[in-house]
Order: structure tokens, then sequence, then C-alpha cells
């Protein structure tokens, strides 16, 4: 039976605090995403400013286990890659995933980083067109909105661009639980899935891949890549439902004046 939990309004300006923490230590980490540092060294920057600074808690450690503070993805790691001792080089591609819990909520958000002077063609393509769909979502959601319309936009404007979505992992329904119900599928059917109502909260944030869709989980449990072993790309944000559309609790100063990528 899925539970889908209405927040108060005191919970929406929670919700709001950790939102802003979450956007703000990727904001923190951007100078220092590198060619030569290690992931592990980014986990640690993140780790110490979200406990240090923000007095706030880093979700992912501990979480089922999961060894670190933040997760990183690069390359053909599609999510919830472990950080550790391989120093980026220029040329990756690498997302970045951090969640903060504040007051007992959370805040979810991801963001592409291009490494060094030399992207990727394909790198930088794949980035865009995640950030596009990613935002084609975020665009349509409001009271009445079914869950199925926003999979079906996603799918349709990556595979317009000849990638596809990943189908094994998708967004969540988020508050004082760090995955709550709904499930948000980033591919789907029009006119299906549940109808969104004002004061829900939840994800959205696609995984695209140049090649197939399929992933693979590593030995470590918790890495996926592509099978095809592509590039892949994910961003996320967290959204509030309003009554007249929504609101990203998790947007960076330099989204404010507009999206990142214009899609087309």
């Amino acid at each position: 039976m899925m539970t889908v939990y209405i927040k108060t309004p005191d919970e929406i300006a929670k919700m709001r605090v950790a939102g802003k923490l979450a956007a703000e230590v990727l904001e923190m980490i951007g100078p220092y995403v590198k060619p030569g540092i290690t992931t592990d060294e980014l986990n640690t920057l993140c780790h110490n400013y979200i406990v240090d600074v923000q007095k706030a808690i880093p979700a992912p450690l501990n979480y089922r286990g999961f060894p670190k503070s933040i997760c990183t993805s690069v390359n053909h790691q599609i999510c919830h890659g472990i950080p550790g001792p391989k120093k980026l080089k220029d040329g990756d591609i690498i997302n970045i995933d951090v969640t903060v819990i504040k007051d007992g909520f959370h805040g979810d958000t991801s963001k592409m980083f291009l490494v060094g002077n030399k992207p990727n063609v394909l790198g930088l393509r794949v980035t865009q067109t995640a950030y596009e769909c990613m935002m084609i979502g975020i665009q349509m959601v409001k009271p009445g909105t079914q869950l199925g319309d926003i999979g079906a936009a996603i799918q349709q404007h990556a595979e317009n661009k000849n990638f596809s979505v990943v189908r094994d992992y998708c967004g969540h329904g988020i508050g004082r639980e760090f995955h709550e119900d709904p499930q948000v599928l980033h591919y789907g059917t029009k006119g299906t899935g549940i109808a969104l109502q004002a004061g829900m909260t939840f994800t959205i944030e696609p995984m695209v891949n140049v090649g197939k869709y399929h992933s693979r989980l590593l030995p470590d449990k918790w890495t996926v890549v592509t099978k095809d072993h592509s590039l892949s790309a994910q961003w996320e944000h967290t959204i509030l439902v309003t009554n007249e559309g929504y609101e990203i609790l998790t947007l960076r100063d330099e989204e404010r004046a507009g999206p990142l990528y214009a899609h087309n």
C-alpha cells in the first residue's frame, strides 16, 4: 500500500532549509572539482562542510551501510558511486550527489561537473541532455499532473537526442525519510500513475545514458554502471508541489536566472 505524505506548512519550511543546505554543498565543492583531485578528497570536503559549517547530517553516511557522505559517479558510472582513491582527469564527467538532514528533514540534489578544460564532446552532450530532461519533468509539476506524464516526457526528450533513460533507478518521495512514496519513474506512459497534490515533495533525477539503458551493479553492491560501458549523466532536484505549480527546494544560485541549458 502506497503512502504519500502531504507536508504541513511547518514541514515545508524545514524542507526548504534542508534543500538550501544541499544546494550550498554543491556550490561549495565546485571549485575543487579539478583534474588530480580524488573523489575521496571531494567526499572529505563535503563531509566537513555539512557537519562543521552547516551543523547538519550527511544522509548517505551509513545509510544501509553506505560508507561515505556523498556519492560520486564518474563517466560510465550511473549512480551511487563510492568516493575513493581514483583521481579525476581532464575530460571526465562526474555526478556529485548530496543529501543533507537538518531538523529531521532531507534535502537531496545532484549536479554534473565537466572536469578540466577539454570537455569530452559526448560527455558534454549527455550532461546537457540529462539536465534538459530533469527540467522538462520539473516544469510539468503541478496539482493534477500524473507521474506517468512526467516520465513519458523525460523519456521522449532523451530518446529524441538518441540517448536512453535508465529504468532500474528512479526519483522518490522525500521528507522525514530519505526515500518515501511515490516512486518517480523517468520513463513511462502518459495518463498513468498517481496525480500530484499540493504539499507533496519528491525528487526528479533522470539518469541518461549515451548507449543502451541497461545497468549493472558492481561487486561493491552500490556502484551502478552502464552495462555497455557508455557514458551516463544525471541531475537531481527536490521539488515541492505548490497550489499553482512547483518550487525547486534545492535551486542553486547559478540557476536563479533560468535553466543552465535551454532545451530545444
